[in-house]
């Protein structure tokens, strides 16, 4: 089995927490990263644009992390 390099895993822990936040205003109309970080601060956005970032490189990447 392929070992994930240090970028795969950020990647895959971003998309995750990007995961519990869709959950969360889905389930609850609550934003935790806005919440703990600012509705559209700066750095709200930076965490929004890496989730982002990291489903496209995750898409990109996917054959390469479901080979054995």
């Amino acid at each position: 089995m392929k070992k994930l390099s240090g970028l795969d895993w950020l990647a895959l822990i971003l998309i995750i927490i990007g995961g519990i936040n869709w959950g969360l205003v889905g389930l609850f109309n609550f934003d935790l990263i806005a919440a703990i970080f600012g509705d559209m601060s700066a750095l709200s956005r930076i965490i929004y644009t890496l989730v982002g970032l990291s489903g496209v490189y995750i898409l990109a990447a996917s054959n390469k992390l479901t080979r054995k």
